[in-house]
C-alpha cells in the first residue's frame, strides 16, 4: 500500500501549499491527501496543487470533506451539503484522486426529539446520491469513523451496518486506526469491513482523547491493526493524519518523525517494502 499524508499537517503550521507539498515529496511519501474547500477553491490554487504534485510525482489519492450538515434536520441544509460534496467529487476527479474522505455529522439533541433512525436515513439517502454521482466520476466515498459518543459512525459495527444498508458499491469505509483505539475496537473487528474499505488514516493518541500524533508518541499498538488491514486485501493508501503540531516552527521534523515511524510499522506488517 502507498504511504501518504494529509497536507493539512503543513497548512495548519502556516506553511504555504506549494512548500508543504514539496516537503511531502522530499521526505519520501508515495502519495498525498488534499485538505481544502472545494466550494470556492481559487482556480489558481487548484492549478498550483495539480502542477506541484505532477512535477514532484506525488499522486493525489484522497480529498477530505467534513459535511456534518448532511444529517441536519433542515431540508435545505442537507440539500446544500449534498451539492457541496458533489463539488469535492468533481475536484477529486480533476485531481485524479481515488476517493473523497467524507465525515458525516452527529445525532442532534442527544438522540432525543428527532428519532436517531431518521438522521441515519438522511445520511444514507445523501450517501446513495453521492455514490451515484461519484460512480460517474470514478470516485469512491470513503466514510470516516469518528470515535465520539454521538457520531453516526462511531464504531466498526455502525460503519459496517451503514455500508450494508446503504448498499452502494461506491460508498465504503475509511479505517482510522487511532479512532478505532478510541472506540475500543480491536484489530479483529476489522473483519467486518472485508470488501468494504477503501482508505486508511494513521496517527497516535493517548488512548483517551483524539490526538493525531506521530506514531510512537502515544499508546497505539499499530502492527496488529496493520496486519488486519493487510488481510482485508484492498488497493488503498495509508495516510498520516497529523494535526496541530505543538511547535509549528518544527513542523518539518514532526512530519519526518511520523514518516519514519509509519514506514517502519508498515514494513513490519508487510504493507510496504
Amino acid at each position: 500500500m502507498k504511504l501518504g499524508i494529509i497536507n493539512s499537517a503543513f497548512g495548519q503550521a502556516g506553511v504555504d501549499t506549494k512548500t508543504g507539498l514539496e516537503h511531502i515529496a522530499r521526505i519520501g511519501f508515495d502519495s498525498v491527501d488534499i485538505f481544502t474547500e472545494a466550494w470556492d477553491l481559487d482556480p489558481a490554487e487548484e492549478k498550483l496543487i495539480i502542477d506541484t504534485c505532477q512535477n514532484k510525482s506525488l499522486p493525489i489519492v484522497s480529498v477530505v470533506c467534513v459535511a456534518i450538515g448532511l444529517v441536519d434536520f433542515n431540508d435545505p441544509v442537507r440539500a446544500f451539503h449534498v451539492e457541496r460534496v458533489k463539488k469535492f467529487i468533481d475536484l477529486a476527479k480533476r485531481f485524479g484522486a481515488k476517493n473523497v474522505l467524507l465525515v458525516l455529522g452527529e445525532y442532534l439533541w442527544q438522540r432525543e426529539v428527532i428519532p436517531p433512525e431518521v438522521q441515519w436515513q438522511w445520511g444514507m439517502e445523501a450517501c446513495r446520491e453521492l455514490g451515484d454521482y461519484g460512480d460517474k466520476a470514478g470516485v469512491d466515498i470513503a466514510l470516516e469513523l469518528e470515535p465520539f459518543r454521538l457520531s453516526l459512525l462511531n464504531n466498526v459495527t455502525s460503519m459496517s451496518r451503514f455500508i450494508d444498508e446503504c448498499n452502494h458499491p461506491r460508498v465504503k469505509a475509511n479505517i482510522d486506526i487511532s479512532h478505532m483505539v478510541l472506540a475500543d475496537a480491536s484489530p479483529e473487528e476489522l473483519t467486518k469491513l472485508k470488501g468494504k474499505a477503501t482508505h486508511v488514516h494513521i496517527s497516535d493518541c493517548d488512548g483517551k482523547v483524539h490526538g493525531d500524533l506521530p506514531p510512537g508518541r502515544g499508546v497505539v499498538k499499530f502492527v496488529p491493526y496493520l496486519n488486519a488491514i493487510r488481510e482485508l486485501d484492498f488497493d488503498g493508501a495509508v495516510s498520516l493524519e497529523l494535526e496541530y503540531s505543538p511547535d509549528p516552527s518544527k513542523i518539518v521534523e514532526w512530519v519526518e518523525e511520523a514518516y519514519a515511524a509509519t514506514a517502519d510499522r508498515m514494513k513490519q506488517a508487510g504493507l510496504r517494502g
